[in-house]
């Protein structure tokens, strides 16, 4: 992923791209909001997998709030369960050219 200009980060602060993996829970939505909040401006949310695109299979469960877009909004969705390791780097490269059109 680092040839396409895409490295880790250990904190928000640092971060461009915020990758949600999971369904959004009671317990996590705080949690998730002040995550969203401390990454800079301009700042983008990549839903990676089908538990975070809409919270299935727990979309039903008492404690899902559900997908992440329910939350904080999303640029773009990854689906799969689990996800291909290409299909989440197709899908990062993808908000980058979408990005560079934009500009």
């Amino acid at each position: 992923m680092e040839r396409f200009g895409i490295l880790l980060v250990g904190s928000p602060r640092h971060a461009d791209i915020l990758a949600v993996t999971g369904p959004v829970t009671l317990q996590v939505k705080d949690r998730l909001l002040r995550v969203y909040r401390q990454v800079p401006e301009p700042k983008f949310v990549v839903a990676v997998g089908t538990c975070a695109c809409s919270g299935a299979p727990f979309k039903e469960c008492y404690n899902v709030h559900g997908g992440v877009d329910t939350v904080i909004p999303v640029d773009a969705y990854v689906p799969g369960c689990p996800p291909k390791p290409e299909a989440i780097i197709d899908g990062i490269v993808k908000l980058l050219d979408k990005l560079g059109r934009k500009e």
